[in-house]
């Protein structure tokens, strides 16, 4: 998998969920199980504080794509505390984007072991699970990560999961998820993106016109984008739109497989 693609999957900014029950396992509660992310727990040794440190400098790492250097920081991070899940959460993510998912899964396994509940852990876990095919298992770890009442961010697993349902050729189950997504968050592009595909696949391009107006108000147009926008305006009959998106994409992403389709005439 491609690092972009990998973080494209699990960066979004969000809002807390609302309506959350109060879990019986939360801190102040009879429970014993802390559903906080792992991440932002306190330390409890100079040795897990030191693991800490490079887990954070392994994950700015792999947001600038730079995953040899963030594999390094997680075997620093390991040496000193091989009980930090955070780390192997960590180890998951850059064997996800060395397309190693053997050694993936097992991170994943150790990292959710150490750390039950933890809603980053989750979110990830799920779309691997929901890239490796694993669909309802994923789907069922990517609700968990949005019910979590400490997850500030569940609009990035409600994304996550539309795109499961989505590669499944779910249209519904996948659109209702991009919905939930944006109720949480209307600023998550991606799932705006998502609905205006989702629309065009449908033979509705007049709301899937609308959906990427609001993306690109919003956002700098992408190569997927503009390449939606190319189909969009062309089922539309638009063809000074269709050129304006065609020239973009040219000037902006001339290596890109959205341009040579383009090139191609490849249309669907």
């Amino acid at each position: 998998m491609k690092t972009a693609h990998l973080l494209a999957a699990l960066g979004f900014a969000g809002l807390l969920l609302s309506g959350c029950t109060t879990n019986p396992s939360a801190p102040g509660s009879s429970g014993s199980l802390d559903l906080r992310p792992a991440a932002e727990r306190p330390v409890v040794s100079e040795n897990q504080a030191r693991a800490k440190i490079h887990t954070d400098l392994g994950m700015a790492y792999v947001t600038a794509q730079r995953v040899g250097v963030a594999l390094d920081e997680v075997r620093t991070a390991l040496a000193y505390d091989q009980t930090y899940a955070p780390a192997h959460h960590l180890q998951a993510l850059v064997f996800m984007a060395l397309n190693d998912p053997a050694s993936a899964r097992g991170a994943f396994a150790r990292a959710d072991a150490l750390a039950p509940g933890d809603p980053e852990i989750n979110n990830s876990y799920g779309w691997f699970l929901c890239v490796q095919g694993e669909v309802d298992e994923g789907i069922r770890m990517l609700e968990q990560s949005a019910r979590n009442p400490y997850y500030t961010t569940p609009t990035r697993p409600m994304t996550n999961a539309g795109l499961c349902r989505m590669g499944q050729g779910q249209l519904e189950a996948a659109e209702t998820y991009f919905r939930r997504a944006m109720t949480l968050d209307a600023n998550n592009i991606q799932a705006v993106l998502n609905l205006a595909a989702i629309a065009y696949r449908r033979n509705n391009p007049e709301a899937a016109h609308v959906y990427l107006n609001t993306v690109h108000q919003k956002s700098p147009p992408t190569a997927e984008s503009l390449w939606l926008g190319v189909r969009v305006e062309r089922a539309r009959n638009d063809k000074e739109t269709e050129a304006s998106y065609g020239s973009q994409l040219k000037s902006r992403f001339p290596t890109s497989p959205e341009y040579q389709k383009l090139i191609e005439g490849k249309y669907e």
